[in-house]
């Protein structure tokens, strides 16, 4: 098959770029009390931001124009070193709202999880597609063998992402494998380790059960002013910076629960707008890895669409209450500027990819 270089997927960039530009005026409007309350001026988060994302995009450029295959070799060094941050963490990391998730350098601070996500898919893309004949329970060892190490590491302080990563594992064993039948039993492990797990600490009991009644628990406060603001929206939202439940009410509403505020002041209609924006983006993924030169590069954009699907899913899960609280951020929306650089740095990658197509196939 004869192979070619040709140009980026211009719409992946376009709903890349509408999504960031977007996430940062609505962060503007949610965390502008915050930031008034807190630092004294109200657009203390978005310039945090607007820095993240301006080294995002020169990132995302960055990556856009390397030859992904030349990454490979790179994949086993990444995984090292982000195992290597998420121990540190554990050692001198630094905490926030009681969660220790972050190496700090002067004012300067860095999330190692996320990093963990991108080091993951190229690290499983380069195992998977480098072991062609291994199928069935093969895969699942290679891949298992290869994330739970980094899995035990992260989960220890940052659950959220644990889970994100086995997702992300989980689908490329189900993209690179042509046999389903035994994902079934997957799920049937899955099912019981996770229960298992959940009933080991008393915390992840208590969650469960603000889950089912947050009206008898302090801690579901969070949850009930979040469904306030779904609720008041309405079809059509309050309109723009109208917003009552992100005066106070809704704790850190520019994190987790940014996604009740859009609802609030953009009604049922932005909602659903915001969630097509993603439904076209994990598309543009899927043409992208069906018609990517090779399998590793195939398995590197399947990894990213897996990543954005599970994150945008269970956070907007928790926000309507549909599933306990897990503190995972909405792509590209939510405050947090080590996730908006690594997650533009993926962008970049998959750009990378889609130059590199079958011949006699079009992008577009």
């Amino acid at each position: 098959m004869t192979l070619k270089r040709g140009k980026p997927d211009y719409s992946l960039l376009a709903v890349v770029l509408l999504l960031s530009a977007f996430g940062l005026i609505i962060l503007y409007s949610t965390s502008a009390y915050n930031g008034q309350v807190r630092f004294q001026d109200p657009a203390y988060y978005l310039k945090k931001q607007i820095f993240a994302t301006s080294l995002g995009i020169g990132a995302m450029y960055f990556v856009s124009r390397l030859d992904y295959h030349r990454l490979a070799r790179l994949a086993v060094p990444a995984y090292l070193v982000s195992l290597a941050l998420s121990g540190a963490v554990l050692l001198v990391g630094s905490s926030y709202n009681g969660s220790k998730r972050w190496l700090s350098l002067g004012p300067l601070s860095f999330q190692p999880a996320e990093y963990a996500k991108l080091a993951v898919i190229l690290l499983l893309s380069y195992l998977v597609s480098t072991r062609k004949k291994s199928q069935g329970l093969g895969i699942i060892f290679i891949v298992m063998g290869a994330v739970l190490p980094i899995v035990a590491l992260v989960g220890t302080n940052n659950l959220s992402t644990a889970v994100i990563i086995l997702g992300i594992a989980v689908i490329l064993i189900f993209v690179s494998n042509p046999k389903y039948l035994f994902f079934i039993w997957i799920t049937l492990g899955g099912a019981g380790f996770m229960t298992i797990f959940l009933s080991m600490e008393q915390y992840r009991l208590e969650r469960l059960a603000v889950w089912r009644d947050p009206e008898n628990f302090e801690k579901g406060f969070q949850t009930i002013q979040g469904l306030y603001a779904i609720g008041s929206g309405g079809i059509f939202g309050k309109g723009f910076g109208q917003s009552m439940q992100k005066l106070g009410f809704v704790p850190e509403a520019q994190n987790d629960m940014i996604f009740s505020v859009i609802c609030e002041e953009f009604g049922l209609a932005g909602a659903v707008l915001l969630i097509g924006a993603f439904v076209f983006l994990l598309w543009r993924f899927m043409v992208i890895a069906t018609r990517a030169a090779d399998l590793f590069g195939s398995l590197l954009v399947s990894g990213i669409m897996g990543h954005i699907a599970v994150q945008v899913i269970l956070n907007i899960a928790v926000v309507t209450n549909t599933i306990p609280n897990t503190g995972i951020t909405l792509p590209f929306i939510s405050y947090g500027g080590t996730s908006v650089l690594f997650l533009l740095s993926e962008m970049g990658l998959a750009l990378s990819v889609s130059q590199w197509q079958k011949e006699n196939f079009s992008i577009y």
